[in-house]
C-alpha cells in the first residue's frame, strides 16, 4: 500500500462586514479552478509551519496566523489517483488585507513561475471550490457550508 502524500490546505479568513475566504485562480489556467492555498508538507516540517509557508508561496501573504486545525481528509489526487492526506487549517488574516492582488511565484517548487490572482470571497461561498476544497468550512462555522451542501 502506497503511503499518502501529506499535505495542508489553508482556510484564510478575513473578518469585515461579513467573513471572507482567501482564494486564488491560476492566471492562464482556468481549468485549474478556484482554490485555497494548499500543498505538500516538507520532511521535518510541522503542519502549522507548512501551511504558513504554502500561504506565503502561493499568495505572498505574510500576515496570516494559524487559529487551529479543523479536519484531516484522506482523498486521492483528482488527476493521478495517488493517495493524499490533507490537514485543513483555519487561519486569520488582518481586516486591512487587500481585497485582491496578483502574486508571481518565485520559489523552486511545483508552482514556480506561475501567477495567481488572489482575492477574498464572502462566506458562505456561492460556488464550490476546485476538488471540493470548501468541504470543511462548516467545521469553522456551520453557516459557512457552501450552498451546494456538502455532506461532511
Amino acid at each position: 500500500m502506497t503511503r499518502p502524500r501529506i499535505r495542508v490546505a489553508a482556510y484564510v479568513i478575513r473578518h469585515r462586514a461579513v467573513p471572507e475566504l482567501l482564494v486564488f485562480d491560476h492566471i492562464g489556467m482556468p481549468e485549474a479552478g478556484t482554490q485555497v492555498p494548499a500543498g505538500g508538507v516538507k520532511s521535518g516540517e510541522g503542519l502549522e509551519e507548512a501551511v504558513l509557508r504554502e500561504v506565503a508561496e502561493e499568495t505572498g501573504l505574510l500576515t496570516a496566523t494559524v487559529v487551529r486545525q479543523i479536519a484531516v481528509e484522506d482523498k486521492p489526487h483528482p488527476d493521478t489517483g495517488q493517495p493524499r492526506r490533507t490537514g485543513f487549517l483555519h487561519l486569520q488574516a488582518p481586516a486591512d488585507t487587500a481585497n485582491e492582488w496578483e502574486h508571481h511565484v518565485h520559489d523552486d517548487g511545483d508552482d514556480a513561475g506561475l501567477t495567481f490572482a488572489c482575492r477574498f470571497l464572502s462566506l458562505p461561498l456561492k460556488q464550490p471550490l476546485a476538488d471540493d476544497q470548501d468541504a470543511w468550512l462548516g467545521r469553522i462555522d456551520p453557516r459557512w457550508t457552501t450552498a451546494t451542501g456538502h455532506s461532511q
